[in-house]
């Protein structure tokens, strides 16, 4: 069976993107296919990739369908062609014509030298390629002509040609003014949708700076060094300590310490060990191959190189990830929407206005419009539809709240994305360096008599009596693999620097607070040091008393002298081992089985409570116990060593702990009351994982295990049990309820038992736990679960991570969120990064993507009432009712871009209200920023109110000038011109109608002036409608601002949410529009005249009643929370 899986394998390996890759020594790409590529990116891609492959072989295993994972194929060929880490040394030799003393001959490097040198294609530096020419002017296009501004651009074309050819010989010079002012609106919303798309994108170093510079090759049997650049496939290169890898090599020899650091392609600090024979099927993860731009970090080797240039890996990975799209964030998707829904109900309401007038009104009113005047009334239609504020009120919204973010110390990569943390309802969370510290601190001192906690008060006395009677701090120097920077010798000890293992660095800084480790390096010379490995799990170290006489090991074997044996490592090895123990006091005593039982019992209480525990023993050595020289029982040192691990003394157990940070639970905690599910991702083992998510509140309750699940998958496929609902259930119906505290469930499961995960474990997993545990997690795993979340429920996934492990599921999810203190690779995967590490800052996060959500919502109520819905039906009782125009078309512009604007700035910058963070998260699926709801309370609650009351006060203005309701309605073309001026020609019949509604007689008639001059009066009905409107907003923006709460509890004036650009907006508004009322050329130009005083003052009270009303409708939803009022509240 294992040699089918291995030609399964070889076969697929095979089979895998022939075509994608060049021969080794082909020509990369040409310039015009590359872009300047990022560093940081190329982990990301990588781990990715690594994951992709390894899910094509488990997939063509078991023949298993996607699950919904999306995949793009052409990323895997990159890697399916790579196959000579699977050939025998000897077949490469062949592939390559090369030779393992000879290397290649000079013929054949000249031939292949001339099809390509080993060079990445150079990224443009000044000149712009065609592509970034076009990809330039497709943005700038977008930015000009996208979102409202295409109908904008329509409505100023159409005005322009009103004005001429269409306005004949005498053009309005009103036209071409509105022309202006709309042209003005275009290149505002240009400017302010550039600036949303702006983003903090880092810049990259160039990778020509990562190339090796030269490389040592062995052609025609001599060592030569030669430029990097001119290595080609098929040569034999010697590596060594130092070295940059100058291409793709197939390693062929290594010494046994050979090490690689492959920290530019995966971002993982630890060296990978070199091989000659392949460790694993992926060519990604197997370790003998050497690529590219990587370094030797220890020991030699000697590889035939395969790839060169763009055919690298790297050259592969960078050319994939400069051709990256950016995905739609939810609220880019969610204006996308809704400018959509305006632009087709505008085009719809222009078209029809048109189709009205070419066959009606110009049939049966031919005197009533031109063709010029049916235009500017189907513009009218347009652009009233179009909230033109809505561009600057996005791009200030999000600027804002990103100011609040920086204050907090939260870099916004992309300021669209905040939102999406808004909608987060699973977080997934990293443990180390995320939830915690990420340092390990020693917090317990352990002997079978006693319990020590470091952190207590009383511990310094404590903590020197055990340095004196106890080598406890002598094996804490001496046994330990990290150590002090010496450029960090003056800071406190708290704060050096240490390089090394965490768990060496934790041990280290314990015992350097107990003694400084100067003074027991001088006593001790160390003779030889086996570091810790995963089969023996432990470290030891062997170290002679310094006034001992100066010897090597050899002669150190054959004296009589005697060497401390000291070990450190997992307890449950090493106390099988120990025949006597040190308790607290130092005291020496052989060790029984309750000893042993009391010492186990401490090691399983602190790992319970997510403690790692290491014991610390020691063992008197005598030489003469030692073998005198090595056979085949002992080929080794090390396997000395490890004969002579036993009858150890047991000196004492240390706890250590990498603690949470402070702020986790109380942040936890918040994010759990939001509705947001949190889920901790680690690769930490799952005690000691479960343990920390207690802690912070992450699991609540009794964690189920793997075998509950296998359970609840049965009564899944049984349809019976608590998972019987999950049969059958579409990916949207699949997650669990929240809505009381005694159904919530937790569960623990480890990496291993995720690679038996078929679909309905996953749903089980996802539609039953609220809390989740998943520890021992590899990279690739972390990036799974993020894509099976992401397939389930109403699930906007946002991820959290500090290191390398965490970029590709940081980069897969809706959002990610890094730490400041992370790796570089994981802040360029994340659109979101925590600059201080503060764990408490998401939560405030989230509570800004939800206001960024909330206060644009209140902004498009605010605009779409008297800015969209009002002016609507102004034009519309002027296009289809015959009526004088309400108001002229610079005022309605000028309205919506200046004073609703300036009105709606306040509403950007409004504080949450009380209850945002209890609310659940909004669906970003099903949930829209403009829904039913928001239809209601625009098109038949407020904005209904404000169109009846601006057309009220526009007929009572008409009506204290002698002319009422029905003079006004239909009139048509009852309405003339004599000269400049409009005229009234009424029939003057007897029988005709004035305001008063009593029939003109004839006398009546006879007794009217001839002609009656109204210019003045509809004009000064534009300016009575405007002035209305205005003032009327501001009853819509008091009631408005707050959703549920009254303005009693929450008034802009003081209180918790005091906002006192509220009344300086307000008095703005005001002042725009006594400069169109009162100023002489704006009355001119655009024919505007001032209305009486008294409509200066009843439109405050319409909105003080506007403000009353909605007061009611809120105090309805308060008290009665399930009535048709509160489900139709927006």
């Amino acid at each position: 069976m294992e040699k089918n899986e291995k030609s399964d394998k070889s076969d697929l390996t095979k089979e895998l993107l022939s075509n994608h890759r060049p021969d080794s020594g082909s020509a990369g790409p040409s310039t015009s296919s590359q872009t300047d590529p990022k560093v940081h990116g190329i982990p990301i891609r990588y781990r990715t990739l690594s994951f992709l492959f390894d899910e094509e072989i488990t997939r063509r295993k078991k023949n298993l369908r996607k699950n919904g994972i999306a995949e793009a194929a052409e990323d895997v060929e990159v890697v399916r062609n790579v196959k000579d880490h699977l050939l025998r040394k000897d077949d490469v030799y062949v592939k390559y014509s090369s030779h393992p003393t000879i290397g290649l001959e000079a013929p054949a490097v000249t031939r292949r030298l001339a099809e390509g040198k080993n060079l990445l294609t150079p990224a443009p530096s000044k000149a712009r390629t065609i592509g970034q020419s076009l990809k330039f002017v497709q943005k700038t296009v977008g930015y000009v002509f996208g979102g409202f501004n295409f109908l904008m651009w329509v409505a100023l074309i159409v005005t322009i040609l009103s004005y001429q050819p269409l306005g004949g010989s005498n053009p309005q010079v009103f036209n071409l003014g509105v022309a202006a002012l709309i042209f003005f609106i275009i290149v505002a919303s240009s400017v302010f949708y550039a600036y949303v798309d702006y983003s903090s994108a880092q810049v990259m170093r160039s990778l020509q700076k990562l190339v090796a510079t030269d490389a040592t090759v062995i052609r025609d049997s001599v060592r030569v060094t030669i430029p990097s650049s001119e290595v080609v496939p098929g040569d034999l290169v010697s590596l060594s300590l130092g070295q940059r890898v100058p291409a793709d090599i197939r390693i062929v020899e290594c010494s046994a310490d050979c090490k690689f650091d492959r920290s530019l392609l995966t971002g993982e600090a630890d060296p990978v060990l070199g091989s000659v024979e392949p460790t694993d099927e992926n060519p990604l993860e197997t370790k003998n191959l050497a690529f590219a731009s990587t370094f030797v970090v220890q020991g030699t080797a000697v590889g035939v190189v395969f790839a060169t240039g763009d055919n690298s890996m790297i050259g592969q990975i960078v050319k994939m990830t400069s051709g990256q799209k950016q995905r739609m964030t939810s609220l880019q998707k969610e204006i996308f929407i809704f400018t959509l829904i305006v632009t087709i109900v505008a085009i719809i309401a222009f078209t029809i206005t048109m189709i009205f007038y070419a066959t009606y009104i110009r049939n049966q009113y031919p005197d009533y419009l031109t063709i010029s005047g049916a235009i500017i009334n189907a513009i009218g239609c347009l652009t009233a539809m179009v909230p033109q504020g809505l561009p600057v009120a996005l791009a200030l919204t999000l600027t804002i709240v990103a100011k609040r973010l920086a204050k907090r110390h939260v870099l916004v990569k992309n300021l669209a994305s905040v939102e999406t943390l808004g909608c987060m309802s699973v977080l997934c969370s990293d443990k180390t360096g995320t939830l915690t510290i990420g340092r390990m601190f020693v917090q317990r001192v352990g002997f079978f008599d006693a319990d020590i906690d470091v952190n207590a008060p009383n511990f310094t006395p404590i903590g020197a009596r055990l340095t004196e009677s106890t080598p406890l701090v002598q094996i804490g120097h001496l046994c330990n693999g990290a150590r002090f920077e010496l450029a960090s010798e003056a800071v406190p000890l708290a704060d050096r620097v240490i390089k090394g293992d965490p768990t060496d660095t934790a041990v280290l800084r314990f015992a350097e607070s107990l003694l400084p480790g100067e003074q027991i390096q001088s006593e001790y010379t160390m003779v030889t040091q086996t570091p810790f490995n995963s089969k023996n799990k432990y470290m030891v170290t062997i170290v002679q008393k310094t006034n001992q006489p100066d010897q090597n090991l050899e002669l150190l074997i054959k004296a009589r002298s005697f060497s401390d044996d000291i070990v450190a490592g997992a307890p449950d090895i090493l106390l099988r081992k120990c025949d006597s123990v040190i308790d607290s006091t130092g005291a020496t005593q052989p060790i029984n089985n309750d000893i042993r039982d009391r010492l186990s019992v401490l090691q399983e209480e602190w790992s319970a409570n997510g403690l790692r525990v290491i014991v610390l023993c020691k063992r008197t050595l005598g030489i003469s116990k030692m073998p005198t020289e090595f056979n085949s029982k002992y080929p080794s040192l090390e396997d000395v060593l490890t004969a002579e691990i036993r009858d150890l003394t047991c000196v004492a157990l240390l706890a250590i702990r990498d603690p949470p940070r402070p702020d986790v639970p109380a942040a936890v905690s918040v994010i759990r009351k939001a509705g947001v599910r949190v889920f901790m991702v680690t690769g930490d083992y799952i005690t000691t994982a479960a343990a920390i998510a207690r802690q912070v509140g992450i699991v609540t309750t009794n964690c189920d295990s793997i075998i509950d699940v296998k359970r609840h998958v049965e009564d899944l496929q049984n349809g019976t049990g608590v998972a019987a609902h999950l049969k059958g259930a579409t990916p949207a119906a699949i997650k669990p309820s929240i809505d009381d505290d005694a159904d919530i469930r937790g569960v623990a499961i480890s990496g291993a038992d995720l690679m038996s995960f078929e679909k309905e474990h996953w749903d089980v997993v996802f539609g039953l736990y609220q809390e989740v545990v998943f520890a021992r997690t590899t990279p690739e795993q972390k990036l799974r679960i993020v894509l099976e979340a992401k397939a389930r429920g109403d699930s906007t996934v946002a991820v959290t991570g500090d290191g390398v492990n965490d970029a590709a599921a940081l980069k897969a999810s809706d959002i990610g969120v890094a730490m400041g203190a992370g790796s570089d690779v994981a802040k360029e995967a994340a659109a979101i990064v925590l600059l201080n590490n503060d764990f408490a800052s998401i939560s405030i996060a989230i509570e800004n993507g939800r206001l960024i959500f909330d206060n644009l919502k209140k902004v498009l109520v605010y605009l779409m009432t008297a800015g969209t819905y009002t002016e609507f039906m102004a034009v519309f009782s002027n296009a289809y009712l015959g009526m004088p125009l309400p108001l002229n078309s610079y005022l309605q512009v000028f309205f919506s871009i200046f004073n609703d604007v300036v009105m709606s700035i306040s509403l950007m910058v409004e504080l949450p209200e009380s209850n945002l963070m209890q609310r659940k998260p909004r669906n970003a699926r099903t949930d829209r920023l403009t829904d039913w709801r928001y239809f209601v309370q625009v098109y038949l609650f407020v904005g209904l109110i404000m169109w009846f009351s601006a057309m009220g006060m526009w007929f009572l203005f008409f009506s204290q000038n002698g002319i009422g309701f029905y003079s006004l309605l239909l009139s048509f073309n009852k309405w003339g011109t004599s000269g400049d001026s409009l005229r009234f020609v009424l029939s003057m019949s007897p029988g005709a109608v004035p305001a008063d509604g009593v029939a003109f007689t004839s006398a009546e008639i006879a007794a009217l002036p001839g002609q009656i001059d109204l210019a003045n009066l509809v004009n000064t009905g534009n300016g009575v409608y405007y002035l209305t409107m205005v003032l009327m907003q501001w009853g819509g923006l008091l009631a408005t601002r707050n959703r549920r709460a009254s303005i009693l509890e929450s008034n802009p004036l003081w209180g918790p949410r005091r906002n006192l650009l509220v009344p300086v907006v307000m008095l703005t508004s005001l002042g725009f529009a006594c400069f169109n009322l009162f100023t002489p050329p704006i009355q001119q130009l655009f024919l505007v005249m001032s209305p009486p005083y008294m409509f200066f003052l009843i439109p405050l009270a319409i909105a003080a009643f506007i403000l009353g009303v909605d007061e009611i409708r809120k105090a309805v939803v308060r008290a009665y929370p399930k009535s048709w009022v509160a489900a139709a509240a927006w």
